[in-house]
């Protein structure tokens, strides 16, 4: 039986998404949990986002396979479902800083990375020092120059688009840098923090906080609003973005298509992305 799991977490004091050994990760913690309460060892968890060091998520989403024997078992003496079971299980072995937000049962077309169609990611900048809620330290990055949101959104505006992203992802071999970037655009909310709102289809390694880095410095007056396209187009990394810090990063939602559109939006997602030839 294959399970997807919403979960959020305060990536404080994680190192990433990604198992690694002699350090705590969110797939550590969820996969423990999951062994732990399901009695079961060697289960895999395939993911929707990986996200690094420091870096939030409000909007996790994974799957899991479970045998149905040990499925059934997950309600115990309860009516409830295996899926309500195992939410009930897991958040009460969890620590505080990992929540499972629901569970549901899903045919095996379901792929929480490869039938997703987009990810959405927020950043938050604060412009005024003097300004910051300590409360939210842990997620709101502090900059001393004051930002023009409005320079900001005509930049990040000039990126939107099915686009090589290269200048800003760190390459791997095999990977394609080819990514359609759906929303980018940044408001100041009530509070006077900068909130960007960053959607793509799909994002490479360092790609969202790189995007950030590259209008940050228009905002501050010191790079045009072209600037950032031309880094985009030159396909090369410019020493001029600064990837920003992680804590300002958080994964706020993943969407997917109908069920019945899970399988072949997977498979078209393995397809190796091009631009178009003119």
């Amino acid at each position: 039986m294959r399970f997807r799991i919403d979960f959020a977490y305060d990536g404080t004091e994680f190192s990433g998404w990604a198992a690694q050994p002699g350090r705590r990760t969110v797939e550590g913690e969820l996969t423990s949990a999951l062994e732990t309460v399901c009695r079961v060892a060697g289960l895999k968890l395939t993911v929707a986002g990986r996200t690094d060091a420091g870096v939030h998520g409000r909007g996790g989403v994974c799957h899991v396979d479970l045998d149905q024997v040990v499925a059934e078992r997950l309600p115990g003496r309860s009516d409830r479902t295996p899926a309500e079971g195992l939410v009930t299980r897991l958040n009460g072995v969890l620590a505080r800083d990992v929540v499972v937000r629901r569970v549901a049962s899903v045919s095996e077309d379901f792929d929480a990375r490869f039938s997703a169609t987009q990810r959405r990611y927020s950043y938050r900048i604060l412009d005024r020092p003097e300004q910051l809620d300590p409360l939210r330290r842990h997620d709101t990055v502090v900059v001393k120059r004051g930002l023009d949101v409005e320079a900001m959104n005509e930049a990040a505006a000039r990126l939107v688009g099915l686009n090589d992203f290269a200048a800003f992802c760190k390459k791997r071999e095999g990977a394609t840098t080819i990514r359609t970037l759906l929303h980018y655009g940044w408001s100041r909310d009530d509070e006077g923090v900068v909130v960007g709102r960053i959607e793509a289809d799909a994002f490479c390694h360092s790609m969202v906080r790189a995007l950030v880095g590259a209008v940050v410095p228009v905002g501050e007056g010191r790079r045009d609003v072209g600037w950032p396209r031309e880094v985009m187009t030159s396909g090369r990394r410019d020493p001029g973005v600064v990837v920003m810090p992680a804590h300002g990063l958080c994964l706020e939602e993943v969407s997917y298509p109908p069920a019945e559109e899970w399988a072949a939006r997977a498979e078209a997602s393995r397809v190796m992305r091009e631009l178009p030839h003119d």
